[in-house]
């Protein structure tokens, strides 16, 4: 057998690059022929060849110099990939991050339309991880309505929560629309609407309830340095519809990390929003700089409630290092004062885009992170003054009632109310084409957002789940969501082992921590004796250990 030379034999990765040459070529004679529509041939396969020259030519990607005009149909399919697999692939229950059941359930309840399901559960309720709530057989019946918590009854302006409201979503991050048609739907619903650290937009300021969000940035109230600014923060903080301040330390999306808002976003209206110069990149700082050690934050928090005239004042943190909580407490402890609400916002992430690896493998998931904080409150004699709240895909009546059982006195979302917004889950949210015009700042895409209709879906989502909760409460034989605890809520841990939350997790008792106990509990025998109120540092056998690598 002979074999022809190898140029004479060209790879068929070249065949489209070649079918186009010679299409070129066909055109070309056609069109000196004949002309007319022959020029359309012309362009296309002169385009496909300008293509397939480029990719030879280039030195940046070698798949293209491998299979010039072929590598794009790879490169086009990937791009889509991801729309391919939730779209076609994905099972209903399967959680990418959020399940098709989610998500329809979403809608469902935000349009107002039947949420109701047939022919029982797509859960495999033999499997571990499985989770359930007990019914009792003393039913009793709960007004949607009644499901709020005070916060703050000491102060001079104490607030009524809703037990679900929107958590921290900032003008920036998302369009001028979307968040109207969340304060829209805040106020017809009853319910607050966290501003994110982006600073009050005028788009937060439509009569819906508010929780300013104060991050590292002091955006909102900062002077020209990028420190706090007392006075701007004082004018801003006594409007009437900020219920609440809230000193966010870290968030779920990004715990410990900072970001920059590029100079050519930062419009006038964004700038005039945040207190910053038009134009300029804008830098958030991991860390505050309004205080540095515990006792500080402490002093900062009490500043603040005088400064907003005696309004509650909160954090909000990713939990990471345990002895630094505990260095909080403890300063609340010797200070004797504390933040009115402490909202913990757990490690699964949240609308802010952030490195993979920060949203893969950085901050404690939310159900350990709740649990050292209510027991640590608890521990300490403190759980009955400090109101605790939880955000972390929280999307169901039964997301917020297993979340109650473990400590919550309420919960808040992001990313179902952005689904309650018409999200459809794209993950495009940092590239500022968000083909839903939730998450971006282009004009054209922000506008296609209609508010009435998107207001009245917000409100619905979070009244048709509030009358699911009531529903579930009412069920387990309880009168108010404050009655929930570990006991109602049953996890299996194989097909024969069955625990309650309230056998599966160790629960500290009140003061115990106070007491010297806790020995029991691992991280408190660990770390609270050595925490101090004084800084956020390791303890020195910690350091020592760390020096040596001798673990």
């Amino acid at each position: 057998m002979s074999y022809l030379p190898h140029l004479a034999s060209p790879p068929l990765r070249f065949s489209a690059y070649g079918l186009s040459l010679l299409g070129l070529i066909a055109c070309l004679i056609g069109l000196s022929i004949a002309g007319g529509a022959w020029g359309w041939g012309v362009l296309i396969f002169g385009l496909l060849v300008a293509l397939g020259t480029y990719d030879l030519c280039q030195h940046g990607h070698t798949v293209s110099r491998n299979y010039p005009i072929l590598a794009h149909l790879r490169y086009n399919l990937e791009s889509f990939g991801p729309e391919i697999r939730q779209y076609f692939i994905q099972s209903d229950t399967e959680e990418v991050p959020f399940s098709r059941e989610q998500r329809r359930l979403i809608y469902q309840r935000a349009k107002g339309v039947s949420d109701k399901r047939p022919f029982g559960s797509l859960h495999h309720m033999n499997h571990t991880g499985y989770e359930w709530m007990s019914p009792s057989l003393t039913p009793t019946h709960i007004e949607p309505d009644d499901l709020r918590i005070t916060v703050g009854a000491e102060r001079t302006h104490p607030y009524s929560v809703s037990v679900f409201n929107i958590s921290a979503m900032s003008f920036g991050a998302l369009s001028a629309n979307a968040i109207s048609a969340l304060n829209d739907g805040a106020r017809e619903g009853g319910f607050y609407h966290d501003t994110g650290e982006g600073a009050i937009s005028p788009y937060h300021r439509r009569g819906g309830d508010l929780v300013w969000e104060i991050g590292s940035g002091y955006f909102g109230c900062r002077d020209e340095a990028g420190g706090f600014d007392p006075e701007r923060f004082r004018e801003a903080a006594r409007q009437d519809a900020v219920k609440m301040i809230e000193i966010k330390l870290s968030q779920g999306a990004k715990p410990g990390h900072g970001g920059i808002l590029p100079g050519a976003k930062v419009t006038k209206e964004i700038a005039s929003t945040r207190g910053v110069p038009e134009g300029r990149d804008v830098v958030s700082p991991a860390a505050h700089t309004a205080f540095t050690t515990p006792r500080e934050m402490v002093d900062f928090i009490v500043r603040l409630r005088e400064l907003a005239g005696d309004k509650p004042v909160g954090i909000k943190l990713a939990l990471g290092h345990p002895w630094e909580w505990f260095a909080i407490v403890k300063a609340m402890l010797e200070a004797g004062e504390h933040p009115d609400f402490v909202v913990v916002d757990g490690g699964e992430g949240g609308t802010g885009a952030a490195p993979l690896e920060f949203i893969n493998h950085l901050g404690m998931p939310l159900n350990e992170a709740l649990l050292l904080v209510h027991n640590t409150l608890v521990g300490a004699g403190l759980r009955d003054r400090v109101r605790l709240a939880a955000a972390g895909k929280l999307t169901n009546a039964f997301d917020i009632a297993r979340t109650m059982a473990l400590g919550a006195d309420w919960c808040n979302a992001a990313r179902g109310f952005m689904f309650a917004l018409g999200c459809i889950q794209a993950r495009s949210c940092h590239t500022d084409r968000c083909p839903s015009g939730v998450a971006t700042q282009d004009p054209l895409r922000g506008s296609r957002l209609d508010v009435p209709t998107k207001a009245q879906r917000v409100a619905g989502f979070h009244a048709n789940t509030l009358a699911a909760l009531a529903e579930m409460l009412g069920a387990a034989g309880l009168h108010h969501s404050s009655e929930l605890g570990p006991e109602h809520v049953s996890h299996r841990l194989s097909r024969h082992e069955i625990r309650s939350f309230a056998e599966l997790h160790d629960f500290l008792t009140p003061g115990e921590l106070l007491a010297g106990g806790a020995e029991h509990h691992p991280v408190f025998r660990d770390f609270w004796d050595s925490a101090r109120a004084d800084t956020f540092a390791p303890p020195e056998a910690l350091l020592r250990l760390r020096d040596s690598k001798l673990y």
